[in-house]
């Protein structure tokens, strides 16, 4: 039962990754009908707002520190990062131990900047073009941002540590009335698949409840329509994107700590997050939601040892097997819309 429950929490943490890329994805393909291979790029750019942030916040000036010496007797220079010397000793040190949840607020604009720039600039002049010109720009362009973030931090991971107070493992065991320390977990793994669950139930809410969420459902529905009622729907499409691309930049920064960031991890990503949208249903964002748990949950099991002595190699291909029988049996997905693609 222990290693049951692990393979599930394995799962659900790499599968909160798999929904959160693919319902950006599915975010842009519902509301623009662009088949966008930047996304991933996106979720890499996420990450590497991180990455930027916490080193602003250990940006240092040298001051003598006369408490400390040398073996020579001198007074030490030390670095004082300026968050320090703004804020106090202890605030400051705070803020750089906490910069990875702290990135988000500044994430979030800087992401749905990106977006809406890409959107105006690029997607908007593709949006009548067939969907093979759409992979091919798109594809191009998380190629360019991949080497422009390359250029700049260079082709090796950069380590990004959890808060302190998120370092450990919980023992998961005794928190579900099992045997004590029969199941140790870590804790920002768990904190990333509560975020995921935070951030897919904010999108969904604000699609469901609000007035915006509710004419851009409509707008997905029939856009015609729609633009005929005099509602400016090209714009909140636009916004939409930019909120696609902020959902994959929050997703980025959040996994830092659990792999670390490097320019190639938003094509990593991308392959199987779009495996996850088929197999959820081209446009379905409940589908993509779904299928991204239940594809990274797969993936966890097929990793175990056993499946691995029995079928060597099948942690490799467990997506594309599954996708291949669900797409053999249900042609539009799990939950695919009729009309999707099919023209």
């Amino acid at each position: 039962m222990d290693a049951l429950i692990i393979q599930i929490l394995n799962g659900l943490d790499k599968g909160s990754a798999y929904a959160l890329i693919a319902l950006g994805l599915t975010l842009i393909f519902g509301t623009l009908g662009v088949v966008n291979f930047a996304h991933g790029a996106l979720f890499m750019l996420g990450s590497f707002c991180a990455v930027t942030i916490s080193r602003l916040f250990q940006v240092s000036y040298v001051v003598v520190d006369e408490t400390k010496t040398d073996f020579l007797g001198n007074p030490l220079k030390v670095k004082m990062p300026y968050v320090s010397d703004w804020f106090g000793p202890e605030v400051g040190a705070w803020i750089i131990d906490w910069s990875v949840p702290l990135s988000i607020l500044f994430a979030i604009p800087i992401m749905v900047l990106i977006g809406v720039t890409i959107e105006r600039g690029l997607i908007k002049h593709f949006y009548k073009r067939p969907h093979a010109d759409q992979i091919l720009v798109t594809f191009g362009l998380a190629i360019v941002l991949q080497e422009i973030v390359k250029y700049f931090f260079g082709a090796n991971p950069i380590p990004m540590p959890a808060p302190d107070a998120f370092k450990g493992s919980l023992d998961f065991g005794a928190l579900i009335g099992m045997q004590s320390s029969s199941i140790i977990y870590p804790y920002w793994r768990l904190i990333y698949f509560a975020f995921a669950g935070v951030l897919i139930t904010s999108v969904f809410c604000f699609l469901q409840f609000t007035t915006f969420g509710m004419v851009v459902r409509a707008g997905m529905a029939d856009r015609e329509t729609v633009g005929l009622l005099g509602i400016n729907i090209d714009k909140r499409f636009t916004i939409m994107f930019g909120i696609a691309a902020a959902v994959a930049g929050l997703a980025g920064v959040m996994y830092t700590p659990i792999n670390s960031p490097n320019y190639h991890m938003g094509m990593d990503f991308l392959v199987l997050s779009f495996v996850v949208v088929v197999v959820g249903g081209m446009g379905s964002l409940p589908g993509a939601v779904l299928a991204g748990f239940l594809l990274g949950i797969l993936e966890s099991f097929a990793s175990t040892t056993w499946a691995s002595n029995m079928l060597p190699g099948i942690n490799q291909i467990i997506i594309y097997l599954v996708a291949i029988i669900v797409l053999l049996t249900r042609p539009r997905g799990l939950m695919g819309r009729k009309g999707v693609m099919e023209e």
